[in-house]
């Protein structure tokens, strides 16, 4: 098994082309009108009838929304960390859901990662957490989840065992933090080359960007 995580930070306020972008989102809908989410993956063993009633209706209180500004936020955030390999400017709100607590995020984090690195990660966990927490104060923050069907994945390959697209958006501080992560079976023929590959492509990528200044560059978070 070969995994891959990637922990970015980017800023809402927005400027130039993002306000073009935004003018253009907002021909769908105004700003503040609510979309509806689809129900955290934390409910998916939810009988399928619950999931069946309306929302409009109140009886179905696994429902969420977000106003169409931060689904922007959040579409704009994945179009800056996959690009130029991938567009999300089509991405709807079903294809995101608000995760109900921050310790449920953690623990499905801290399982999967586990899971990944063994044992190390008893001592990596609480830097990472901390890292985390000290970029974006985790408890003033609202955590969406990105969830695509196979064709809107990006972590969709063959021999892909599982993955994890998280935003930890803090709208007092106009900050989200990305964590997305992926883990590729090395059985798979996609395996280990592939993602080496992907390494020297971004390392490639980081001599490009010199020159650019820090506040129009997502931050990558080190632990």
């Amino acid at each position: 098994m070969v995994f891959s995580c990637r922990i970015e930070s980017y800023s809402c306020k927005m400027a130039g082309d993002d306000k073009h972008m935004f003018k253009q989102f907002c021909q769908e809908g105004e700003p503040h009108v609510l979309e509806a989410l689809s129900p955290p993956q934390s409910t998916s063993a939810t009988s399928p009838s619950q999931l069946g009633k309306s929302s409009e209706d109140g009886e179905n209180p696994l429902s969420d929304k977000c106003c169409r500004k931060t689904l922007f936020y959040l579409i704009t955030t994945l179009n800056e960390s996959f690009r130029p390999d991938y567009d999300f400017s089509a991405a709807r709100a079903h294809e995101f859901s608000r995760e109900p607590s921050l310790n449920w995020v953690a623990n499905a984090v801290n399982s999967s990662l586990f899971s990944a690195v063994g044992e190390e990660f008893n001592s990596l966990g609480p830097e990472l957490w901390n890292a985390i927490d000290q970029e974006i104060n985790l408890q003033g923050c609202d955590i969406y989840s990105y969830n695509p069907d196979l064709d809107s994945d990006p972590f969709g390959e063959e021999g892909s065992l599982w993955s994890f697209n998280y935003f930890f958006y803090n709208k007092k501080l106009k900050r989200i933090v990305f964590f997305t992560c992926r883990s590729v079976s090395v059985l798979s023929g996609y395996g280990r080359g592939t993602l080496d590959n992907e390494l020297d492509m971004e390392l490639d990528d980081e001599e490009e960007m010199d020159g650019f200044t820090e506040d129009s560059c997502p931050r990558a978070l080190c632990v």
